[in-house]
């Protein structure tokens, strides 16, 4: 019932998920993100062969583990780019003079010509 080609191998489509549930410091950044969790999940609940009981609990730890350091690395990055919005938006940070950080209403306002609907619309036959 216990088929280890599926985790024991490199190439096998659980050996990142065996890893993380046995392994977790060996498991790079670039295994976490080539993991596809939505096909791993699958093949996990229906796999071509059996799988004991155990194996299934040691992969869904290792699912469990994968997702978690995807969410880290989103939370970290996330926070990164607030961090540098904030940097690049803060007040008081411009090089402008202070007469020129507002615009003037002629500056931004365009000229109402609406001649151009005043012309009759053709007949329609």
């Amino acid at each position: 019932m216990f088929f280890t080609q599926l985790f024991t191998s490199k190439r096998g489509p659980l050996a990142k998920i065996w890893l993380a549930a046995h392994w977790e410091k060996k498991l790079t950044k670039a295994h976490v993100f080539e993991c596809n969790l939505e096909t791993s999940i699958r093949d996990i609940l229906s796999p071509n062969m059996k799988i004991g009981l155990r194996t299934s609990g040691h992969l869904l730890l290792g699912v469990v583990r994968i997702y978690s350091r995807k969410t880290k690395y989103l939370l970290a990055d996330c926070s990164d780019a607030l961090i540098k919005i904030k940097m690049a938006f803060r007040p008081g940070q411009t090089d402008m003079p202070v007469e020129g950080l507002e615009a003037t209403v002629k500056a931004i306002t365009l000229v109402e010509d609406f001649t151009a609907f005043d012309t009759p619309l053709p007949l329609l036959r």
